[in-house]
């Protein structure tokens, strides 16, 4: 099955998404870029999720994650956007959201992860039901911010608390 009885996608993540996520407000690139000069203060929130350590590999063996790169000044929480969270994935998420709003629920948050990528829209629906109030989701992501030629940074996952 694709979703969850609540209704959030729980597999095959990198197919088509909806036009718009119960909660928040969809953004195209030209209206990402709007919000960034109008409202310098909005938080752009990456929600790619981490790859995982192959299989097979063991744990004595080196392994480096391969680099992602990101919109500039973007935080990058890895996972969040799964359908089904962990308690203490979920904690990190809120923890995060409580942290780079300022604890202000009225705060621009814009969700984002690639084109086709539900990972954004679980999250960004997560984001209006924790309560935060003006939730962005930016559904082209990555893939549509650099198809306008604009350019993407290194980016590191946040820490856990």
């Amino acid at each position: 099955t694709l979703f969850a009885a609540d209704g959030y996608r729980i597999d095959n993540f990198r197919s088509a998404v909806p036009d718009h996520v119960p909660g928040a407000q969809t953004l195209d690139t030209a209206a990402a870029r709007a919000l960034i000069a109008s409202e310098p203060t909005a938080v752009f929130i990456d929600v790619l999720p981490r790859p995982p350590r192959p299989v097979g590999l063991s744990a004595t063996s080196l392994w480096i994650p391969p680099p992602h790169h990101s919109i500039p000044g973007s935080t990058w929480l890895p996972n969040v956007g799964y359908g089904r969270l962990s308690d203490e994935l979920d904690a990190y998420f809120r923890h995060h959201l409580q942290r780079l709003s300022d604890g202000r629920r009225d705060k621009p948050l814009v969700i984002f992860c690639q084109a086709d990528c539900w990972m954004s829209w679980n999250a960004a629906r997560r984001a209006a039901e924790y309560g935060y109030a003006r939730v962005f989701w930016y559904p082209d992501g990555t893939d549509g911010w650099t198809a306008a030629g604009l350019t993407l940074a290194p980016s590191t996952p946040a820490p856990s608390p």
